[in-house]
């Protein structure tokens, strides 16, 4: 018969706590009392108890303030804020395989599916990240429903999507700082709809906003445009937040090459069968004047933009190699030409990896919007030891001049 542990009159508090984390974690009471032995066990031979937190580097000038990190993938956002002195609060995101990834690098297993969430858990906050999915609105009917009285606005606009539930958590924390995230044809989805009701509805919730499109080839080895959006609370901040995006650099742009692995594992060099198909595929479609079809990386340059189809056939970034067929990036490389460290390890299997890296955020564009997000903060608002100093229930209090 196994050995047994049976454990009498826990405190409440502990025993809510682990209630909690085993189910934010998908684990049984057992599994989850184990894990925590398991973590006492290994780290036995060193103080503290238990593993000390995730060291994180800032970067000079880096001040502290809170963030949420919303349909947050595998972290990119929530690397690039915690390096110019972001804390993360809350985290919330569906597919379960990036939870595993986000699980392992930071020791946090994210809330699931945004639309199951109660809103009154998330904690107070000084920024909202959120690399939120690109969905069509309906604005038909908006003026009959005003005549009839009905509800309108965003919550009419948007009602059935995800954004919704972004604005919802918008409305009701009102944090004062917005940064999200989407990719380069927001503005042209859907005929410019999209992009209508999302400015108008940030807008109307008295946020003024700036948003540009930008190239992640000035941070990694890879052409990458995506829209960020930076949204600042009215309330706070006023009618002249003097905030500007950062600089995409150029000096110093970085070449694939760095981020090649020496000897590749064999595995992903392309059979005969999969590279003879997309050339003939490459070859029908230059035939009929269209630019489908694979393309190599350049070594001595940067690759096309890495997307989570990439696990289908690589056909995007291929690298050539001396006497044989062409192979795809491994996901350690992928994960390179995102700028991910190699300190965090791939925990999932190659395709879910690729499909993770393909959707991720650029961590080091993040830092750099952060970045100008901090000189913000630093010419508007109080400190209080933690940067922002909250008044009249949700809002903040400006320095004053």
């Amino acid at each position: 018969m196994a050995d047994t542990l049976l454990v009498r009159d826990v405190p409440k508090d502990i025993y809510s706590w682990i209630q909690d984390e085993r189910e934010r974690s998908l684990l049984t009471q057992n599994e989850f009392v184990l894990h925590i032995l398991r973590e006492a066990f290994d780290s036995s031979n060193q103080l503290p108890l238990f593993a000390p937190s995730r060291r994180v580097e800032v970067v000079p000038g880096a001040l502290p303030f809170t963030f949420i990190d919303l349909f947050a993938g595998i972290g990119g956002m929530r690397l690039g804020l915690e390096r110019v002195g972001g804390k993360c609060l809350y985290s919330c995101e569906w597919d379960r395989y990036a939870q595993k990834t986000y699980k392992s690098w930071f020791d946090e297993m994210p809330h699931g599916d945004i639309r199951k969430i109660d809103l009154a858990t998330i904690p107070d906050h000084d920024v909202l990240a959120a690399g939120f999915p690109c969905q069509p609105f309906s604005i038909a009917g908006v003026s009959k429903k005003k005549s009839l009285g009905r509800e309108h606005g965003f919550k009419d606009l948007t009602q059935g999507t995800l954004f919704f539930h972004l604005a919802t958590i918008i409305e009701l924390k009102r944090p004062p700082i917005l940064l999200l995230e989407n990719v380069k044809n927001l503005k042209a989805h859907d005929g410019g709809k999209t992009w209508q009701v999302i400015k108008s509805t940030l807008q109307d919730l008295h946020y003024e906003i700036f948003d540009r499109v930008l190239d992640a080839a000035g941070w990694v080895p890879q052409h990458r445009e995506r829209v960020f959006i930076v949204g600042f609370d009215k309330h706070v901040f006023g009618d002249n937040v003097g905030f500007e995006f950062p600089v995409v650099p150029s000096a110093s742009a970085p070449k694939l090459k760095a981020i090649l692995e020496d000897k590749p594992d064999p595995k992903y060099t392309l059979t005969s069968h999969l590279w003879g198909y997309l050339q003939q595929y490459a070859q029908r479609h230059r035939e009929k004047g269209n630019g489908f079809g694979f393309g190599f990386g350049d070594p001595e340059g940067i690759t096309r933009t890495l997307s989570a189809r990439y696990f289908k056939d690589g056909s995007e970034i291929l690298i050539r190699q001396p006497r044989k067929n062409p192979r795809r990036l491994t996901p350690r490389e992928c994960a390179r030409l995102m700028g991910f460290p190699d300190s965090l390890e791939i925990v999932v299997s190659d395709t879910q990896a690729y499909r993770q890296f393909g959707n991720a955020v650029v961590p080091a564009v993040a830092e750099a919007v952060g970045g100008e997000i901090v000189r913000v903060l630093a010419r508007h608002l109080v400190r209080d030891g933690s940067l922002l100093s909250r008044s009249n229930g949700n809002h903040y209090e400006a320095a004053a001049e």
